[in-house]
């Protein structure tokens, strides 16, 4: 690669870091109006009450109305990251032809389309487009944070490294567990928006934990530096979304075993159920993290004991000797 070149990729690296930072704030405005219940704080999209989204004066409802100011708040945080996706794009086409220039134009077509989406939220009034605007806002996340993981400079030595340590069942688990979180996000998004499932979404709680912690256990022992981290990153944030989700579940609906009476509206509640929410996301993440990452792993011949297992399985299977 020549120096023009390297250029090139360093700002998309760049805009591809800042991308997945700025994300956070549409994100996280958005979880604090639906816990607020301020979605339809503004009738009209894309005017607020009529006026341009821009020029609208949005401090001015800080103390008087704060449903309104939470609700543009997501707006403006909305058009921050579409900025910075118009950015990311310019920069990943200007980068060459390939597999840079067609993720970094998706994530922008990505921003446009979760705009639009929580655009027909407030004309529609749907809760249901209210929970598929938040369940495709953590796909887009994620999106984002795989696009800098493969731009890493160090993606291409990770996939010369072997490792001995996982095995088939590891390899099967980590590679299917975005499904399973992707279900409790869902589960969690039918709580929040529709009040439906809460006995299924605890259940799915303690499918996630089983789940996580086992890959977890598994992958931090590894020699791996990649799987290394990846285990580390599940164990982290299934520990905090664990304890979030307690609280979150106390913050909503009390705790009578302890006299604790759930206050619609507080502090604590839009906190706890917000960051739940939020934390969800990055645990969801983490999980497409690790899956893409064994999957890769796996295709370059990097984990020698799977491989062995799935040759051995498939002579098995044609009754050659394994």
């Amino acid at each position: 690669m020549n120096g023009t070149q390297s250029s090139k990729h360093s700002a998309v690296r760049l805009l591809a870091s800042l991308t997945c930072i700025v994300a956070l704030l549409p994100i996280g405005m958005g979880a604090l109006v639906t816990t607020m219940k301020a979605g339809m704080a503004f009738a009209d999209w894309p005017s607020s009450d009529g006026q341009n989204m821009l020029l609208y004066p949005w401090f001015q409802d800080f103390r008087s109305n704060p449903d309104k100011f939470v609700e543009h708040g997501h707006r403006l945080a909305g058009v921050l990251i579409g900025c910075v996706a118009i950015a990311l794009a310019v920069a990943g086409w200007r980068s060459g032809p390939g597999w840079i220039r067609r993720y970094s134009v998706g994530i922008l077509l990505a921003v446009i389309a979760q705009g639009l989406l929580g655009g027909a939220r407030v004309l529609m009034d749907a809760q249901v487009m209210a929970m598929t605007h938040s369940l495709t806002g953590a796909l887009f996340f994620t999106s984002c944070v795989l696009f800098r993981l493969l731009l890493a400079d160090r993606w291409p030595s990770w996939l010369r490294i072997q490792d001995d340590r996982p095995g088939l069942l590891t390899y099967a688990v980590s590679a299917s567990f975005p499904i399973l979180v992707l279900l409790q996000y869902a589960l969690g998004g039918a709580l929040r928006h529709l009040h439906l499932l809460k006995t299924e979404h605890a259940l799915g709680a303690v499918a996630v934990l089983l789940t996580g912690g086992y890959i977890a256990a598994r992958l931090v022992t590894v020699s791996h530096p990649l799987l290394r981290t990846c285990g580390l990153l599940v164990a982290s944030f299934l520990a905090v979304q664990f304890t979030l989700g307690l609280g979150a579940m106390m913050a909503r609906f009390g705790l009578a075993d302890i006299g604790y009476v759930a206050v619609t509206g507080s502090l604590e509640q839009a906190v706890v159920c917000s960051l739940h929410t939020v934390a969800g996301m990055f645990l969801f993440a983490s999980s497409c993290v690790t899956s893409l990452s064994v999957i890769r792993l796996h295709s370059a011949g990097c984990l020698t004991t799977v491989n062995a297992e799935l040759s051995g399985s498939v002579a098995a299977a044609d009754g050659r000797p394994a």
